[in-house]
């Protein structure tokens, strides 16, 4: 009798810390929601981010260690040959992939999402070479409460670098004011 209490009171730790676990690290495919404000131009609008899957520590150990080593050049290249992520788009585009999703618990409860992907490069930019060009990197940061709501922010053409104690990838300058995320909510994809 003993050993079966013991058995089942292990089988429900087991069961409660792979669920915790499972919240924590790797995670479930979610759907956000968002209302984005260029604080630029005073523009708003809606966009969805889909995450399918969230990178895995592997994939970010690579990408932040190629990110401090050998700069964004290469940090480019192995965005552009990682599977995709999910992706993020406008309610009137299709819009594009995301290439890398990594989540942490929050200090407050919450936990802390950081999207990233290349981002589309036109043909005129391609040809005429604005400055815009040395930004070829969509960033999308994401903070989310405890209680399920959330805001962030969303550069699309920035230069990005990486902390190398958190190993999490950052926008590099905010002095370029990003496209804010309001009223962000989750949703749990079946």
């Amino acid at each position: 009798m003993k050993q079966c209490i013991s058995f089942v009171f292990v089988f429900a730790l087991v069961l409660g810390l792979s669920r915790s676990v499972s919240t924590q690290t790797m995670g479930q495919a979610e759907e956000f929601s968002a209302g984005a404000i260029d604080i630029n131009n005073g523009r708003a609008g809606s966009i969805a981010i889909n995450v399918d899957r969230w990178s895995t520590s592997a994939e970010r150990e690579r990408l932040v260690g190629s990110l401090l080593e050998k700069g964004p050049d290469e940090l480019l290249k192995m965005l552009q040959d990682m599977k995709p992520v999910g992706r993020i788009r406008t309610p009137d585009s299709i819009g594009y992939e995301l290439h890398y999703a990594q989540q942490r618990p929050g200090t407050d409860g919450g936990r802390d999402i950081v999207l990233v992907t290349d981002r589309p490069i036109s043909y005129w930019e391609a040809v005429n070479r604005p400055r815009s060009i040395d930004y070829p990197f969509t960033l999308i940061q994401i903070h989310m409460k405890s209680d399920g709501t959330g805001e962030g922010k969303l550069a699309l053409a920035t230069k990005i670098t990486a902390d190398p104690d958190t190993k999490m990838i950052e926008i590099e300058d905010f002095a370029n004011q990003p496209v804010q995320l309001v009223d962000v909510k989750a949703e749990r994809k079946h």
